[in-house]
């Protein structure tokens, strides 16, 4: 968790390595999962790895918990489930009724513990520059609402909301289509394909949504005190479409994105190649 999020922020404290690829010309790699944690081990000791953990925990646990009670508002027994003997009107319509409930707990759910989060992230990104303005969860709770005012417990929300919300509907609305018009009730193996169409439509659009997370992620350390928000180090950003329009200028969209194999973004004149 730690690892990830300050590769978000670009913190990069180690230089990178000359290696080859598949077709064996040579590349620079910057340092992956184990070397990085390896690093943070040092400087930090093992707790070092655990930085922002409690209130992550309680983000997740309040995230929960207001999932739960929205059920209980909105019962899932009053939704109508799609069924193989639905015709494509009503399984659609079905689909989109079923999404629109799954939002709709996503986004009460992402605004109650979006406070947390954003605690959570302050206290990881203080590894940067060594700092100790977040201590615990409630002096930040404190610290937060005297420097920013309640608006400060939701920066970066907007990016994390709309990546949810796009999320959810391309993954159910592509499930939906891929299941009813690519699998053929006739082949044997039909339903065990589509239990698992979702599972990888999942895991294909929550690469093209990271951007959203890596723009909320940065929002919600940019410009608050700390050295990784800060020029020089960061650009101080107006709005998170401001961030979005820097990170895109800079091809760094998907910044953060992978632990492992991380190529630099470097020309490759920069080194000899044979």
């Amino acid at each position: 968790l730690l690892m990830e999020f300050l590769l978000q922020v670009g913190h990069e404290p180690l230089p990178p390595t000359v290696g080859r690829n598949v077709l064996g010309r040579k590349v620079l790699y910057l340092p992956g999962f184990f070397t990085y944690a390896r690093h943070i081990v040092e400087v930090d000791g093992k707790r070092g790895l655990f930085r922002g953990l409690t209130p992550r925990l309680i983000s997740s646990t309040l995230s929960t918990i207001t999932r739960g009670s929205v059920k209980k508002a909105f019962p899932l027994e009053d939704m109508e489930h799609v069924s193989n003997k639905d015709d494509v009107k009503t399984s659609l319509r079905k689909v989109v009724k079923e999404t629109s409930h799954e939002m709709m707990m996503q986004c009460v759910s992402r605004v109650v513990s979006h406070p947390l989060h954003v605690i959570s992230m302050r206290c990881m990104v203080q590894f940067v520059g060594r700092e100790v303005k977040y201590s615990g969860v409630f002096s930040a709770i404190g610290r937060i609402f005297k420097e920013e005012g309640i608006l400060g417990f939701f920066v970066g929300l907007v990016p994390h909301v709309l990546g949810d919300v796009i999320f959810l509907w391309c993954c159910n609305l592509l499930a939906h289509f891929i299941n009813t018009y690519a699998v053929d009730d006739n082949f044997s193996q039909a339903s065990v394909i589509r239990s698992y169409t979702k599972f990888v439509m999942g895991i294909a659009v929550s690469m093209l949504t990271y951007p959203f997370l890596l723009v909320g992620d940065l929002m919600a350390v940019n410009n608050c005190g700390l050295r990784a928000g800060l020029p020089p180090y960061a650009p101080t950003f107006t709005s998170w479409i401001h961030c979005w329009r820097y990170l895109s200028a800079q091809g760094q969209l998907f910044r953060g994105s992978s632990l492992l194999f991380r190529r630099a973004p470097v020309p490759a004149a920069c080194f000899p190649i044979d």
